[in-house]
Formats: C-alpha cells, sequence, structure tokens
C-alpha cells in the first residue's frame, strides 16, 4: 500500500471550493456524504442528479428540461434543448470589473495585466472588429499565436459570436500547422510573425507564409504585433480592436461547437476534435472548482501552449474568478528555477507543471520553498505525463504538508481529467488520489473485465459532457467511434495503461497505443512518417515513445530501413532532425536513430508500433506477435537484438 504523504484538513469541508459544493448540495439537495468516495459513487450514478446540480451550483445562465436524453456512447444526448453560451460565463458581476483577470509574463515583451472590466472591453473590440470582417455563428477562426493576453480575447469574442476557435502555438511547423487548419477551413487567422525563447529571436515569418500558402479559405490575416517584424498583407491587431461594441453573447445549443482541439492518433491526419459550449462550461466548473480547488481571488498559473488542453482549462479559471497567468516563452530560462519565480512574481495559488520540469530542478539541487516567496502557494498541479515516487518525495522535502501534490490525467479528447488528487483525498506517494467527479473510470482487461491490483487498460464506461461532440469533417462518425469504442463497444478506451489499487487511486504507465506523448504535446506517428518518409534516403520507418519512468521526457527512437545506397551517417541524422524540428515541432526530434533491415508489417500492412515497444520494453518476441500474423517475421529480430 502507498504512503501517504498528506492528510486533508480538519476543516477541508468548510475552506474549498468542493466543500462549498458538498454542503450546498446537503442544503438544496439534502444530500449527505461520509467521504469523497461516496461522493465520487453518487455523482456516476446518478449522472442526472449530478449534472444538474453542477448546472445549478455554479449558476449557469440558461435553462433546461432534460439533463440527459440518451445515455449511449457515442452519442450521448446532453441537455438537449437547453441555450447558452461558454463566454457569457467568463465576465462576472459589475463589482469584478476591477479585478485582476489576466496577468502576463514574457520573454518578448514587458509584463502586462487586465482586469475582469477591461478584458470584457478588449473582447467587445475584437468582437465588433471579427464582426466587420465578416464573422458569424459557424464560421472557424484559428490562431497561430503564443500563450498571450490576444489569444485569450481572439477566442472569447469568437465564442461571444458563435464562431469556432482553434490555435495552435507557434513553435510549430508550417506543416503541423496546415494538417491541423485546413481541416476546418477557417476564414480569419490570426498570427504572430515570430517570438523570443529565452535569449534567442525565433523568426517564423518563412512558416508564416508557407500556412498562408495552405489554407485558401482564409480571407483575412491579423497581425498580432510580437514578433520581429510586421506581417505583410494583414490587418493589423489595434485596427480589429480599434472601435467599441457591445459586449453580446449568441444563446447557442448546448452542443454548439467552441472550438477544435487537434489530437493525433495513430493513423492519418490529426483528429480534429470538436468541443461544444455546455459540455465544456460544466466541466470546468466542477474541473476548476471540485478537482483545482479554485477559489475568486485566487492566481492560476499553469505553463502551456495554445496547442495544449491545458491552454483551454487555463482559461476557465476565470469561470472561478481567479486570476488566469498567461506566459510564453523557455520555461527554464534564464535558469532551473523560472516557473517557480514566475509563481512567487505573481502570487500564485495554484501553479501547475509537468514531472520533466519539477524532476529537472530535484536533479539541479534547487530548493524554490526556501529560495522563493511561495506562501500563496496552496496546491500544485501536475500532469502531461505521471510523477514519480521520487517527485512526490521531493515536493513533499521541500514544501511540507501544506502543499498539495495534485498529480492528474486526462485528455485533449475530454479536455478535462479522468483522474486527479482533490483536497478531501489523501496524497499517495507516487500514485494519482483518485476518480474526478462525474467520470466513471476504471481499468479492464481484454476481454473488458474490471481489474483491481494490476494492469489494464484506462476506460469510461459512462458519458461525460465534454466528450466531443463529432470530429470535424468524419462521416457517419467512424474515426470518432474507432477512436475509442473499437476495443468494447459501448465503453471509451483511452489509450493509456493503468493500475486501479482497491481504494480507486491510479497509477499511470504510459500509452498503451503508439501516440507519441513529449511535454504534453501528442502527435501521432502518421504525421511523423510523412515527414521522414518524405526524404529521398528513407524507404520505410518506425518510431517508438519510451516514457521515462522518473519523469522525464522519455526516449523516441526512431527506426529507419533505407534505399539502396544510403548511408545513416551524420549528414543524413542531421536532415532527418531538421525535418522534424521545422515541419512537426523540436519535441519530436528522435533521442536516437538506429537502422533496421526492414520494418515489420501486419499481412494487411499496418506497422507493428505497439508490439515493437514492447519489444523494446523487454518482451519477448514470441509473446507479443504471433509470425503467421506477419508479412516478415526476421524483420523483427533486428529489434529484438536492439533491445
Amino acid at each position: 500500500m502507498a504512503e501517504i504523504l498528506r492528510r486533508p484538513d480538519d476543516d477541508v469541508l468548510d475552506t474549498t471550493a468542493l466543500g462549498g459544493f458538498v454542503r450546498w448540495l446537503g442544503t438544496e439537495r439534502g444530500l449527505e456524504f461520509a467521504d469523497y468516495d461516496a461522493l465520487w459513487r453518487w455523482s456516476v450514478e446518478d449522472l442526472e442528479a449530478f449534472w444538474a446540480a453542477v448546472w445549478d451550483h455554479f449558476g449557469v445562465r440558461g435553462t433546461y428540461d432534460t439533463v440527459l436524453g440518451s445515455r449511449e456512447m457515442p452519442g450521448a444526448q446532453w441537455f438537449p434543448g437547453a441555450r447558452l453560451n461558454y463566454a457569457e460565463h467568463m465576465f462576472g458581476l459589475p463589482e469584478d470589473a476591477d479585478r485582476v483577470a489576466v496577468i502576463a509574463r514574457s520573454q518578448t515583451r514587458g509584463p502586462a495585466q487586465l482586469t475582469f472590466g477591461e478584458l470584457a472591453d478588449q473582447v467587445a473590440r475584437a468582437r465588433a472588429g471579427l464582426v466587420r470582417l465578416g464573422v458569424g455563428e459557424g464560421d472557424r477562426v484559428v490562431g497561430y499565436l503564443p500563450n498571450i493576453p490576444e489569444a485569450l480575447v481572439a477566442f472569447l469574442a469568437c465564442a461571444s459570436l458563435g464562431a469556432v476557435w482553434a490555435s495552435c502555438a507557434p513553435e510549430f511547423g508550417a506543416r503541423s500547422v496546415v494538417d491541423r487548419f485546413s481541416q476546418i477551413k477557417p476564414t480569419v487567422l490570426l498570427a504572430v510573425s515570430g517570438y523570443t525563447y529565452g535569449a534567442k529571436v525565433i523568426d517564423k515569418s518563412a512558416d508564416l507564409a508557407t500556412i498562408r500558402a495552405g489554407l485558401p479559405s482564409v480571407r483575412h490575416v491579423v497581425d498580432v504585433p510580437y514578433g520581429p517584424d510586421p506581417i505583410p498583407d494583414a490587418l493589423g491587431w489595434a485596427d480589429l480592436t480599434a472601435e467599441p461594441g457591445p459586449l453580446e453573447f449568441a444563446a447557442l445549443p448546448f452542443d454548439h461547437p467552441l472550438y477544435v482541439l487537434f489530437s493525433s492518433g495513430t493513423t492519418g491526419l490529426p483528429k480534429a476534435i470538436v468541443h461544444g459550449h455546455g459540455g465544456i462550461l460544466l466541466e470546468h466548473y466542477k474541473t476548476t472548482a471540485c478537482q483545482l480547488d479554485l477559489r475568486p481571488g485566487d492566481v492560476f498559473r499553469w505553463f502551456t501552449t495554445t496547442a495544449w488542453t491545458m491552454w483551454n482549462i487555463l482559461v476557465s479559471g476565470l469561470l472561478a474568478r481567479a486570476a488566469i497567468v498567461v506566459v510564453d516563452g523557455n520555461l527554464q530560462y534564464p535558469d532551473v528555477l523560472a516557473q517557480f519565480r514566475i509563481a512567487a512574481e505573481t502570487g500564485a495559488t495554484l501553479m501547475g507543471t509537468s514531472p520533466a520540469y519539477l524532476m529537472a530542478c530535484r536533479k539541479a539541487g534547487v530548493d524554490p520553498a526556501a529560495e522563493l516567496d511561495l506562501s500563496a502557494l496552496r496546491t500544485l498541479g501536475i500532469t502531461g505525463s505521471p510523477l514519480p515516487a521520487e517527485g512526490f518525495d521531493w515536493l513533499t522535502e521541500r514544501f511540507g504538508p501544506r502543499l498539495l501534490v495534485n498529480s492528474m490525467s486526462g485528455g485533449t479528447d475530454v479536455c478535462s481529467g479522468f483522474v486527479a488528487g482533490n483536497p478531501w483525498l489523501p496524497v499517495y506517494r507516487g500514485e494519482l488520489a483518485g476518480p474526478c467527479l462525474g467520470v466513471d473510470v476504471t481499468a479492464y482487461d481484454p476481454d473488458g473485465n474490471e481489474v483491481v491490483g494490476r494492469l489494464g487498460e484506462l476506460v469510461i464506461r459512462k458519458p461525460m459532457p465534454s466528450m466531443p461532440v463529432r470530429f470535424w469533417n468524419d462521416p457517419g462518425d467512424e474515426r470518432y467511434r474507432s477512436s475509442y469504442f473499437d476495443v468494447y463497444p459501448g465503453v471509451w478506451r483511452h489509450g493509456d495503461w493503468v493500475t486501479m489499487s482497491e481504494r480507486r487511486s491510479f497509477v499511470i504507465s504510459g500509452r498503451s497505443d503508439a501516440t507519441l506523448n513529449r511535454g504534453g504535446v501528442r502527435l501521432g506517428t502518421a504525421e511523423f512518417y510523412a515527414v521522414v518518409e518524405d526524404l529521398p534516403q528513407v524507404a520505410d520507418s518506425l518510431v517508438v515513445h519510451l516514457e521515462d519512468d522518473q519523469g522525464g521526457p522519455g526516449r523516441l527512437l526512431l527506426f529507419v530501413a533505407l534505399r539502396a545506397g544510403a548511408e545513416l551517417d551524420d549528414a543524413l541524422r542531421a536532415e532527418i532532425a531538421g525535418a522534424l524540428r521545422r515541419d512537426l515541432s523540436p519535441r519530436h526530434v528522435p533521442d536516437e536513430i538506429a537502422v533496421v533491415p526492414a520494418v515489420p508489417r501486419t499481412l494487411t500492412g499496418k506497422k507493428l508500433e505497439t508490439p515493437i515497444k514492447r519489444i523494446l520494453r523487454g518482451a519477448r518476441p514470441a509473446e507479443v506477435i504471433s509470425p503467421d500474423a506477419v508479412s516478415d517475421f526476421a524483420a523483427v529480430s533486428a529489434f529484438a537484438e536492439l533491445a
């Protein structure tokens, strides 16, 4: 049994946002719960009552008659007939106008902040500007933007109109961006020409020109002044926001598209996941309050780019009337304490980061609690990969029991969490403390049986409001179904290996599919191969990500079969790395490249990514691959030797 490093405070139900919800359930619904487990069980056994309580407790502006019209997965119908707008809930009451809403830190320009009143004015102006450009309900607007206030303003302006938002970080190469944005045919592109990363100026003008050429549907480009040079033939941000306008909100169906997030599978283009206004609003009210314990006046700082789902969750910190801290740049510049330093400077009460960053701090021997004033810090959120037990130890040694270490796991697919800590659960060494409210999460064996204490597939047995409305351009929902429901019909399979304890704490052991997850940014292997195999020297390739049990980025291994006469020398290694850095992202440059005689495939031509990953982890080939199911079983032996 895992060691308990921190127990809930005695007054947890009197002082926390989760406690406020529990007390409301007692007063307004007559419900009492002995512990978190009882609360969670009610939340998944009576989905209608739970999500109605979330709607009513948090004061969603709108009315409803039915909570769940259909429970079928996929295709559950939430709050049919209800009309609302996510953005309408972000600005609060008149008395909130002078409260700080946004704190900005950047390595490209100086610090800034916006109050809720100033944010509302900026959103109204951007909304008016988009209307002048012809943007209306259902149109798509995209941002090639860093995590800066303008990205937030543009997104909320789109949401207020019923337009659909999507964003990519400027660290992404042109090919990655076009593969994503071209699927949804945007009419407006907001972009920067570059940014500063640490002390280095990154010019993205060439990539931006390629992106514009690859998006023929774009009628207007808006230049957000951030890079080294103005963007040619573009409307300036100042011109877009020059004229004031009313801050109005279109009343939209519950499942009206709010934004499209991109999460790569192992085949084809990145999945264009459509999230709806209502599902995100309810899920993020619950998440920010009940899992993250955000309260009015808090300062919420999570290091993320606009390409990661954590940006969307960070933005929703405004629902709690917390100030959100938007940060752009090198997370370890000028030194490894940079993230903690920003938390100290901004008075963050909740800081979010990754295991890789925390383990880098541990390795560097720094002591953030002693070197910086982090007295306001109440919760440390951790996601992107599992935090190893040694990371829990280091945080406990440095901060003591006052800090809630909240290791979390979820996905872009639901724009939320499945398993996480919260103030009413203990912190278990090396584990994620429990299931999130409203999420019927468990582990299944290959036959669809629940397993406890041994490795299984992470599954969700009942619908969540923030499950995708659909995938863009997915006739008959074929790709949606094959992504999550191909193994266990009617049950969501997420693609993570997980071990669930008897008390419903969890240990995540990495991906059970071949998706490449580096620093929280997931790319599909199909995207990877499209770049590598476009090189004339490469005949075939296979890529595997071996996750790091110690919380680091893991090892990204690329195996190439070369064309006749080609040689894997330093020049070809550099060419491969350069192409991936340019066309995909710097995070997905391989740590090692090796030559193999051939890439093993199934009889239908599919690369054996997951079996090879298991072989590289130490499994014997005969345990994971049937010779009769492989076109060339001899090709497997090279990987066994490398292992």
